[in-house]
């Protein structure tokens, strides 16, 4: 019996999305600016790396000839030669919004149209009814920050008095999130996560899709740095997804990264945690030299979104690329007759854009494996095609919504 693995690269856009302009997002295009800042000498940073972005397998597997099909031209670098190893195209995606949550669903088969719930950019950002229940609620002395913010650059500014007066630093973003960071030692990292639990039910009435746990170390003269032990609380899905498919058909689910908190632990299966892109590829390779028949692997690498994109790094974002680049040969030997590898991704971040949120982008769809035919399978409408087409591969009665491309 076949399996599956399917692989979201968090962030890796390749090009503004029909509907980019009402996110403000036209001419948006996160792999298309990256190869020609690269091309151009301003992806070079001392040793990190130097020259132009150099993606090998992925442009083997259809990345730039995706990325064609996306804007009309091929990013500097990623012209193919010879004929295509992998089946290769885009989709769009049909939910509302350009967040983890809504892409990582409609992947998964469902697509969520209705508008979450975001916070205006204000200060304060947060409604005062929604703030005096999580202090009451949570036993909290107040809030610090109360606004849209860089997570990076709010845990600067506040961090000191923090960590002097404990109240947790909350702020939000153009994403319907409300993010929580505290100290792990002065605050703890066990009272953040229940701070966060205690948030996640007020903020459903303001049908905020995530509340995010930022835990930081450090001192006001050492300076403060975000740690791994970031914790996502999602809304569930509204609606049964490929993942709640398989494990009622008695399939083995092995979720990898931040999968589980973005599907709020339902139909999961067996979670790994991982702390870098690195560890999660791993975690992969050693899930696939045990799982089982008809088994499937869900893997989301986070850290080109919240370790570059965010931060608007050019030459980290290239290396990071070209590392996850590199791990393509062995994904490729780890599969075995029948298997299936999906690589795409659920939004843009480009590094290169202003701002530091998420960008509404289209995304590559590069799918391979012993068997699997190469070649074009054109823009998809929505990304729920990827899910029904794991669903047909895995031989699933019901693939719910979206069309396989085979």
């Amino acid at each position: 019996m076949p399996r599956a693995l399917l692989i979201v690269l968090d962030s890796v856009g390749i090009g503004g999305a029909p509907d980019a302009a009402r996110y403000g997002d036209a001419g948006s295009d996160t792999v298309g600016h990256i190869a020609e800042a690269c091309a151009l000498g301003d992806g070079d940073r001392g040793g990190l790396r130097s020259g132009p972005l150099h993606l090998p397998n992925l442009t083997a597997l259809g990345l730039g000839l995706a990325a064609e099909g996306a804007t009309g031209r091929v990013p500097p670098g990623l012209a193919p030669v010879g004929r295509s190893e992998g089946a290769y195209g885009h989709a769009v995606e049909t939910a509302t919004g350009k967040d983890t949550p809504s892409g990582h669903w409609e992947i998964a088969g469902l697509a969520v149209l209705e508008d979450w719930g975001h916070f205006p950019e204000t200060r304060p950002s947060f409604p005062a009814e929604l703030t005096d229940a999580l202090v009451a609620q949570a036993g909290l002395p107040g809030i610090l920050g109360d606004c849209h913010a860089s997570g990076i650059t709010v845990i600067e500014a506040l961090g000191a008095e923090h960590v002097r007066t404990g109240k947790p630093i909350c702020y939000t973003s153009a994403d319907s999130v409300f993010q929580v960071a505290a100290h792990e030692e002065s605050f703890g990292l066990d009272r953040l996560y229940e701070t966060c639990r205690i948030a996640r039910t007020i903020c459903d009435d303001w049908r905020v899709g995530r509340v995010i746990a930022r835990p930081f170390v450090g001192s006001e003269t050492e300076g403060f740095r975000r740690t791994k032990n970031r914790k996502d609380f999602s809304v569930s899905p509204p609606e049964a997804t490929l993942l709640d498919r398989l494990v009622a058909a008695g399939r083995e689910v092995v979720s990898i990264g931040k999968i589980g908190d973005i599907f709020a632990h339902r139909s999961t299966g067996r979670e790994v945690k991982t702390a870098s892109n690195g560890a999660g590829v791993e975690a992969a390779l050693d899930t696939l030299a045990r799982l089982g028949d008809g088994g499937f692997v869900f893997v989301n690498l986070v850290d080109f979104d919240t370790e570059h994109g965010h931060r608007r790094d050019v030459p980290g974002y290239a290396a990071e690329l070209e590392a996850f680049d590199a791990r393509i040969p062995a994904i490729r030997a780890a599969l075995r007759d029948g298997d299936l590898c999906v690589i795409t991704a659920d939004h843009g971040n480009d590094p290169t854009w202003r701002g530091t949120e998420h960008t509404r982008e289209q995304v590559p769809i590069l799918a391979f494996g012993p068997g699997v035919a190469p070649g074009p399978i054109g823009r998809r409408e929505t990304f729920s095609d990827i899910g029904a087409t794991v669903a047909r591969h895995l031989g699933l009665s019901d693939a719910g919504a979206g069309k396989s491309w085979w």
